[in-house]
């Protein structure tokens, strides 16, 4: 193995996570998900020159996962019937 210093390498890398990488095979399931929103949330972090708040960061990471919608209040049909109270109000009180 000493004149292949970088198969050495991988055969100690391999040896050490045999059991994790096999198991990925079965069931096809890797942990890339939760490791690329860590990722995203340590960038924000750094980004955001250290956001104090837990929920401005998490919202800026909900917002930077384009999943947007899942912290809007309001649905398009609720804004046009709040709109509309306001008309039937301000309507009354300019007439």
């Amino acid at each position: 193995m000493d004149a292949f210093p970088d198969l050495e390498k991988f055969v100690c890398t391999y040896e050490k996570w045999h059991l994790l990488i096999m198991n990925y095979f079965p069931a096809r399931r890797t942990s890339a998900a939760v490791e690329g929103i860590n990722n995203k949330a340590r960038v924000i972090t750094k980004r955001a020159y250290g956001l104090k708040s837990a929920d401005s960061l998490w919202t800026r990471l909900i917002l930077d996962l384009n999943r947007a919608q899942d912290i809007v209040v309001h649905t398009i049909a609720g804004l046009r019937a709040l709109v509309e109270g306001f008309r039937t109000v301000f309507s009354m009180v300019c007439s």
